[in-house]
Protein backbone atom coordinates (compact mmCIF):
# COMPACT_ATOMS: atom_id res chain seq x y z
CA UNK A 1 0.00 0.00 0.00
CA UNK A 2 2.86 2.36 0.83
CA UNK A 3 4.53 1.67 -2.52
CA UNK A 4 1.31 2.62 -4.37
CA UNK A 5 1.15 5.91 -2.48
CA UNK A 6 4.76 6.73 -3.52
CA UNK A 7 3.91 5.91 -7.13
CA UNK A 8 0.91 8.24 -7.11
CA UNK A 9 2.94 10.99 -5.43
CA UNK A 10 5.79 10.53 -7.93
CA UNK A 11 3.43 10.63 -10.90
CA UNK A 12 1.69 13.70 -9.49
CA UNK A 13 5.00 15.50 -9.03
CA UNK A 14 6.13 14.54 -12.56
CA UNK A 15 2.84 15.83 -13.99
CA UNK A 16 3.28 19.06 -12.01
CA UNK A 17 6.81 19.56 -13.41
CA UNK A 18 5.64 18.88 -16.98
CA UNK A 19 2.73 21.28 -16.49
CA UNK A 20 5.00 24.02 -15.13
CA UNK A 21 7.43 23.63 -18.05
CA UNK A 22 4.50 23.85 -20.46
CA UNK A 23 3.20 26.98 -18.77
CA UNK A 24 6.64 28.59 -18.87
CA UNK A 25 6.75 28.11 -22.67
CA UNK A 26 3.23 29.45 -23.04
CA UNK A 27 3.78 32.44 -20.72
CA UNK A 28 5.58 34.66 -23.25
CA UNK A 29 3.03 34.34 -26.08
CA UNK A 30 0.12 34.61 -23.63
CA UNK A 31 1.64 37.73 -22.02
CA UNK A 32 2.24 39.24 -25.48
CA UNK A 33 -1.38 38.51 -26.44
CA UNK A 34 -2.61 40.07 -23.18
CA UNK A 35 -0.49 43.21 -23.73
CA UNK A 36 -1.67 43.60 -27.33
CA UNK A 37 -5.31 43.23 -26.28
CA UNK A 38 -5.16 45.63 -23.35
CA UNK A 39 -2.34 48.06 -24.12
CA UNK A 40 -0.70 46.97 -20.87
CA UNK A 41 2.98 47.89 -20.47
CA UNK A 42 2.87 50.48 -23.23
CA UNK A 43 1.98 47.97 -25.94
CA UNK A 44 0.22 49.84 -28.69
CA UNK A 45 -3.09 48.84 -30.22
CA UNK A 46 -3.46 47.74 -33.86
CA UNK A 47 -6.22 49.53 -35.76
CA UNK A 48 -7.97 48.41 -38.91
CA UNK A 49 -9.55 51.79 -39.61
CA UNK A 50 -9.11 55.42 -38.57
CA UNK A 51 -11.64 57.33 -36.46
CA UNK A 52 -14.28 59.24 -38.39
CA UNK A 53 -13.78 62.40 -36.31
CA UNK A 54 -10.66 64.35 -35.47
CA UNK A 55 -10.60 66.02 -32.07
CA UNK A 56 -9.37 69.48 -31.16
CA UNK A 57 -6.89 68.39 -28.49
CA UNK A 58 -3.31 68.12 -29.69
CA UNK A 59 -0.70 65.61 -28.63
CA UNK A 60 3.04 65.61 -29.28
CA UNK A 61 4.39 62.23 -30.34
CA UNK A 62 8.16 61.81 -29.92
CA UNK A 63 10.05 59.07 -31.70
CA UNK A 64 12.84 57.01 -30.17
CA UNK A 65 15.07 54.43 -31.88
CA UNK A 66 17.47 51.90 -30.36
CA UNK A 67 19.39 48.92 -31.69
CA UNK A 68 20.42 45.89 -29.69
CA UNK A 69 24.20 45.97 -29.26
CA UNK A 70 24.57 42.68 -31.17
CA UNK A 71 22.99 44.10 -34.34
CA UNK A 72 25.33 46.27 -36.47
CA UNK A 73 22.67 48.68 -37.71
CA UNK A 74 22.16 52.44 -37.45
CA UNK A 75 18.57 53.34 -36.70
CA UNK A 76 16.92 56.71 -36.07
CA UNK A 77 13.67 58.60 -36.66
CA UNK A 78 13.61 60.89 -39.71
CA UNK A 79 11.85 63.52 -37.57
CA UNK A 80 12.21 63.63 -33.78
CA UNK A 81 8.55 64.43 -33.10
CA UNK A 82 5.23 65.50 -34.57
CA UNK A 83 2.22 67.28 -33.12
CA UNK A 84 -1.09 65.66 -34.04
CA UNK A 85 -4.74 66.14 -33.23
CA UNK A 86 -6.56 63.25 -31.58
CA UNK A 87 -7.83 60.82 -34.21
CA UNK A 88 -5.69 62.34 -36.97
CA UNK A 89 -4.00 59.66 -39.10
CA UNK A 90 -0.27 60.35 -39.25
CA UNK A 91 2.64 58.85 -41.17
CA UNK A 92 6.17 58.93 -39.76
CA UNK A 93 9.42 57.39 -40.97
CA UNK A 94 12.45 55.78 -39.40
CA UNK A 95 15.73 55.26 -41.26
CA UNK A 96 17.78 52.09 -40.82
CA UNK A 97 21.18 51.13 -42.25
CA UNK A 98 22.97 47.80 -42.21
CA UNK A 99 26.58 48.77 -41.39
CA UNK A 100 27.86 45.18 -41.58
CA UNK A 101 29.38 43.33 -44.53
CA UNK A 102 26.69 40.63 -44.60
CA UNK A 103 22.96 40.27 -45.08
CA UNK A 104 21.11 40.85 -41.78
CA UNK A 105 17.52 40.19 -40.70
CA UNK A 106 16.07 42.28 -37.89
CA UNK A 107 12.78 42.73 -36.12
CA UNK A 108 11.60 45.66 -34.02
CA UNK A 109 9.99 45.54 -30.60
CA UNK A 110 8.00 48.62 -29.61
CA UNK A 111 6.18 50.38 -26.82
CA UNK A 112 4.67 53.73 -25.89
CA UNK A 113 5.36 55.81 -22.80
CA UNK A 114 3.81 56.73 -20.53
CA UNK A 115 2.82 53.08 -20.29
CA UNK A 116 -0.79 53.93 -19.42
CA UNK A 117 -1.17 55.58 -22.84
CA UNK A 118 -0.45 52.41 -24.82
CA UNK A 119 -4.13 51.57 -25.13
CA UNK A 120 -4.77 54.94 -26.83
CA UNK A 121 -1.96 54.73 -29.39
CA UNK A 122 -3.17 52.82 -32.45
CA UNK A 123 -0.97 51.70 -35.31
CA UNK A 124 -2.57 51.21 -38.70
CA UNK A 125 0.56 49.90 -40.41
CA UNK A 126 4.07 49.43 -39.08
CA UNK A 127 7.44 48.01 -40.06
CA UNK A 128 7.44 46.23 -36.71
CA UNK A 129 4.84 43.78 -38.03
CA UNK A 130 7.39 42.19 -40.40
CA UNK A 131 11.03 41.15 -40.33
CA UNK A 132 13.36 43.57 -42.09
CA UNK A 133 15.99 42.14 -44.45
CA UNK A 134 18.91 44.44 -45.27
CA UNK A 135 21.84 43.72 -47.56
CA UNK A 136 25.34 44.93 -46.56
CA UNK A 137 25.35 48.74 -46.56
CA UNK A 138 21.65 48.94 -47.48
CA UNK A 139 19.62 51.89 -46.16
CA UNK A 140 15.83 51.81 -45.89
CA UNK A 141 13.12 54.20 -44.75
CA UNK A 142 10.51 52.39 -42.71
CA UNK A 143 7.01 53.86 -42.30
CA UNK A 144 4.68 53.76 -39.32
CA UNK A 145 1.09 54.90 -39.74
CA UNK A 146 -0.78 55.71 -36.52
CA UNK A 147 -3.27 57.85 -34.65
CA UNK A 148 -3.93 58.74 -31.03
CA UNK A 149 -7.39 57.48 -30.14
CA UNK A 150 -9.80 60.35 -29.40
CA UNK A 151 -11.13 58.42 -26.37
CA UNK A 152 -7.97 59.47 -24.50
CA UNK A 153 -9.77 62.79 -23.95
CA UNK A 154 -12.46 60.95 -21.94
CA UNK A 155 -9.96 59.40 -19.51
CA UNK A 156 -9.39 61.72 -16.52
CA UNK A 157 -6.03 59.99 -15.81
CA UNK A 158 -4.81 61.23 -19.21
CA UNK A 159 -5.79 64.90 -18.76
CA UNK A 160 -2.22 66.02 -18.04
CA UNK A 161 -0.62 63.83 -20.70
CA UNK A 162 0.36 65.94 -23.71
CA UNK A 163 3.37 63.99 -24.95
CA UNK A 164 3.72 60.34 -25.94
CA UNK A 165 6.93 58.60 -26.93
CA UNK A 166 6.91 55.80 -29.47
CA UNK A 167 10.02 53.65 -28.97
CA UNK A 168 11.44 50.92 -31.16
CA UNK A 169 14.37 48.59 -30.55
CA UNK A 170 15.73 46.44 -33.37
CA UNK A 171 16.99 42.93 -32.61
CA UNK A 172 18.70 40.47 -34.93
CA UNK A 173 16.65 37.51 -36.09
CA UNK A 174 18.54 34.21 -35.73
CA UNK A 175 21.18 32.92 -38.13
CA UNK A 176 18.87 30.24 -39.59
CA UNK A 177 16.51 32.94 -40.87
CA UNK A 178 19.42 34.88 -42.40
CA UNK A 179 20.63 31.68 -44.12
CA UNK A 180 17.12 31.00 -45.49
CA UNK A 181 16.90 34.52 -46.95
CA UNK A 182 20.43 34.31 -48.34
CA UNK A 183 19.84 30.94 -50.04
CA UNK A 184 16.50 32.16 -51.45
CA UNK A 185 18.32 35.17 -52.95
CA UNK A 186 20.94 32.85 -54.42
CA UNK A 187 18.28 30.63 -56.03
CA UNK A 188 16.36 33.59 -57.49
CA UNK A 189 19.60 35.15 -58.83
CA UNK A 190 20.72 31.88 -60.46
CA UNK A 191 17.35 31.36 -62.21
CA UNK A 192 17.41 34.87 -63.74
CA UNK A 193 20.39 34.07 -66.01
Amino acid sequence: MVRGRYSITGLSLAALVVGMVGLSYAAVPLYDLFCRATGYGGTTMVATEVPNQIGEREMTVRFNADVNRDLPWRFHPVKGSVTVRLGEPTLAFYRVENTSDRLMVGTAAYNVTPLTAGEYFSKIDCFCFTEQVLQPGEVAELPVSFFVDPSIADDPKMDRINTLTLSYTFFEVGNSKREQVSSADHVSNSTVK
